[in-house]
Parts: structure tokens; sequence; C-alpha cells
């Protein structure tokens, strides 16, 4: 890999916008040069209604508008935009296609939920030492939730669920703060979907999670008032906290979650949600723990860019 080539990578997904724009070292290692988020919530009412809604893509194309001139304040030589779990199955797909292109001059991907796992396990491990395997990632998101369980590079399983912060919070967590009957629901819900799961959670040795819910989860559990990329990266949560902070989420109104930690509103609408299902994933694992990472989907899209590129 030439250090000389900018990549940037955009992932799109039910709650978030997010940027990164990287070279590579003679090493091949990311170097970051800029790395943004905006919480545009493109997926809201997307599981009820089928489509997405016209606020809901204008926040989306704003963050675009945002993200096209960071790229090309950096030349960048390669611009991949990929969008997730929201965009796979509505039936306005074609407005969103015409205002990404409009705003940053490149088509819109949507990948399936096999790619999301190959790319989030690449982006995972490329920021985590990892001594015992095999590692599962968990890439929690709005929509989706991706398990991958591997060796090395080498996936061994993995697996794209319907379960996601933003779905869960639409479809069962409805009241602030949600109710025990829609806090069971929506346990008997993310259970249900890991029953049927082809990855075997419990043969993982490391646990890593990735993405906004186990990255909020972390600033809170360190009790951070600014969030710091450096302290929640290889930070580790214990099954009993991750239970114990879900616990506490569920408990707690939208504005309670909004004070406990660096959280923008649209992740604290939904946080809740995304602890339900990593709290059910980590008592399937056996490894005890939660290691947190901040190279992620973006990190794995980046690199296989440059790796091309090359």
């Amino acid at each position: 890999m030439s250090g000389s080539h900018t990549v940037a990578a955009i992932d799109c997904g039910t709650n978030s916008i997010r940027l990164l724009i990287a070279s590579a070292d003679s090493d091949g290692r990311l170097v970051e040069q800029a790395r943004e988020l905006e919480m545009v919530r493109l997926g809201q009412g997307v599981d009820a209604t089928g489509s997405f809604r016209p606020d809901a893509l204008e926040r989306t194309f704003s963050a675009c508008r945002t993200f096209a001139q960071a790229i090309a304040d950096h030349h960048c030589d390669r611009v991949r935009f990929v969008a997730t779990s929201a965009a796979r199955d509505v039936s306005n797909r074609d407005a969103f296609f015409a205002g990404v292109r409009q705003a940053l001059g490149v088509d819109a991907e949507v990948i399936d939920g096999m790619e999301e796992a190959s790319l989030s396990f690449a982006g995972a491990i490329s920021g985590i030492q990892v001594i015992d395997e095999p590692v599962l990632v968990i890439d929690c998101g709005g929509g989706s939730t991706e398990l991958v369980l591997g060796r090395g590079s080498s996936i061994d399983s993995r697996v794209s669920l319907n379960i996601g912060s933003v779905r869960l919070r639409e479809r069962f967590l409805h009241d602030d703060p949600p109710t025990v009957e829609q806090i069971d629901d929506a346990r008997k819900y993310v259970r249900e979907a890991l029953d049927s799961c082809p990855v075997d959670v419990a043969a993982a040795r490391t646990v890593i999670g990735v993405a906004g819910t186990v990255t909020s989860l972390s600033a809170i559990g360190q009790n951070l008032t600014d969030y710091d990329r450096a302290k929640v990266h290889r930070s580790v949560l214990t099954v009993g906290q991750i239970s114990d902070l879900a616990g506490k989420l569920l408990s707690s109104t939208v504005d309670e979650v909004e004070q406990m930690g660096p959280l923008k509103r649209r992740r604290a609408e939904v946080l809740c949600g995304g602890a339900v299902i990593i709290d059910e994933v980590c008592r399937r694992a056996t490894a005890g723990k939660l290691v947190v990472s901040e190279t992620d989907i973006l990190d794995g899209m980046a690199l296989a860019m440059l790796a091309q590129g090359s």
C-alpha cells in the first residue's frame, strides 16, 4: 500500500452516518486523517412504514454535504459509500440514491448483512490485539446486529440478525422509561433471534464489540463527561457491568440517559434497545467480558480500498 493514497469511507446506518478519511503507512496500517459522525436517524419509522421519511432523508443529505467538503479538503483518491440495514428494504430507495449522488458525486451501495459482517470483523481485529481465539465480533447497529466468529483474519461463521437498537425501541420499548412487559417482550425477541443463530457465541474466547451502543456503554461505565476515543478503545466491560448498565438504562428516561455520559440525543433515545442486545449476546458468551473497539466497518472499508489501490 502506498501512503500517497487517501480514501474516504462512509457508513450510513439506521441511526448514524459516519466518515473515515485515511491513508496507509509503509506497513499497511491505517493512518487516520479525519473521522466524523452525525446522528441522522435515517431509519426513523422504517420498521413500521417500510419507507424513508422526508425529514430523515434531508438530515442524511445535509450530513453528506458536510462530508463532501471534508473529502474535497483531503483530496481523496477514492470514496466508498455503503448503506446497511435501513436501506435494504425501503420502498423509496431511489430518492435516497439520488440525494447521495447529488451531495457526494458517488453512488451509494446497499450491502447485505454478510458483507457488513465481514467488513466489521476486518475493522475490529485491525485495532485489537487478540490473544485468545476464536474471537467473536459483535456489531450492534440501529436496524441489525452482525455476529462474526473467526481466527486471525479468517472467518468461521457470520450472521446478520434483524435486531437493532432503533428497531427494538420502536417495536417494543415504547414508554419512557419502558415497562417491565415491554422489556420482557424485547428480550424475548432478541433471545429467539439468538436461539436460531448459526454463530456459536459460546465458542468465543475473546469477544469484541464495535459501534455506537458498545462505545456509549463504555463511556457511561467510565463516567466520561467528554467523549475520549483513546479511553474507550480497548476498554473492557464485564458481563456483570453490561447487565447493570442495561438495567440502569431501561429504568431511566431519555432525559436521564442523556445526562449519564457524552451522548447525543438520538443515541440516548435508543441506547436501551442496544444494551438489551449486547446484554443478551454476552450472557451466552463464556469469555466473561467484552473488549470495546473504536475500529469497525469504516476501518475495514478503508483497508480494503487501500489494498485495492495498491
